[in-house]
């Protein structure tokens, strides 16, 4: 108000308040109504809550989202037939985005025909896996501390699934991105792995999202999986 030549009357002119109110805000510290506060605020040229920091009001939490069905501590929680059964059910697309995750094999040998299956049955099955070779992978391994393990990881999963390159509906291709999630898509459901620093993938969080509509944290992450499919290689068949 000093710097502005604002007197008390002046400014209570201004919002429309009595004199009186003026003096108490600047010598009591009293707090005016929001919608006087923004007045006398634009009428000062300044900022609303740099004048009265106790109307700043924190932004209220969103409710939790209604595309969450499960939140997982981690991997290791869930069993794999949560995987299976996703893709079993699936009639459109399934999409797998990882560096390895060859738990899935392992524990579940019939997983190539499940998606050979699937895709006789109509679905368009996209599997990006990681180059072994790229920069990424081997950050990856040093961050989990597991060394070159990660790159056996990722030749055994392409061992695994080159047999499946060439099916009908059916592409399996390499990438070289850093992983921020792993992702596991049937239709509009989706299994998300949270990667973190120096933590195996088995041992981070896992959420599992039903698409519920556009421009959701769904479609959040099937458009990183496009985006991560572009830049990937085609793995040819075995000749």
């Amino acid at each position: 108000m000093a710097a502005g030549g604002w007197t008390y009357a002046a400014l209570a002119q201004q919002v429309e308040v009595d004199p009186k109110s003026v003096e108490r805000w600047v010598n009591l510290g009293r707090i005016p109504r929001r919608a006087t506060a923004l007045h006398a605020a634009k009428a000062l040229g300044e900022d609303v809550h740099a004048l009265w920091p106790a109307l700043r009001q924190a932004r209220p939490a969103r409710a939790i989202s209604p595309e969450l069905v499960a939140l997982y501590e981690q991997r290791a929680d869930i069993p794999v037939s949560t995987f299976t059964d996703l893709m079993a059910q699936a009639r459109e697309r399934i999409d797998i985005l990882v560096y390895a995750a060859v738990f899935l094999h392992e524990a579940y040998p019939r997983l190539n025909e499940l998606l050979t299956e699937r895709a006789a049955q109509g679905c368009t099955v996209r599997i990006a896996i990681g180059d072994a070779d790229s920069d990424n992978v081997q950050a990856r391994g040093q961050e989990e501390r597991f060394g070159h393990g990660i790159e056996s990881r990722c030749r055994l999963a392409l061992t695994h699934y080159r047999p499946l390159a060439g099916t009908p509906s059916i592409e399996v291709r390499t990438h070289s991105t850093t992983l921020y999630n792993s992702l596991y898509r049937a239709d509009d459901q989706q299994l998300v792995n949270a990667h973190v620093w120096g933590v195996n993938a088995y041992a981070a969080p896992v959420w599992h999202l039903r698409r519920h509509e556009t421009s959701g944290m769904f479609d959040t992450y099937a458009d990183s999986f496009d985006a991560v499919w572009a830049t990937a290689t085609p793995v040819r068949e075995e000749a």
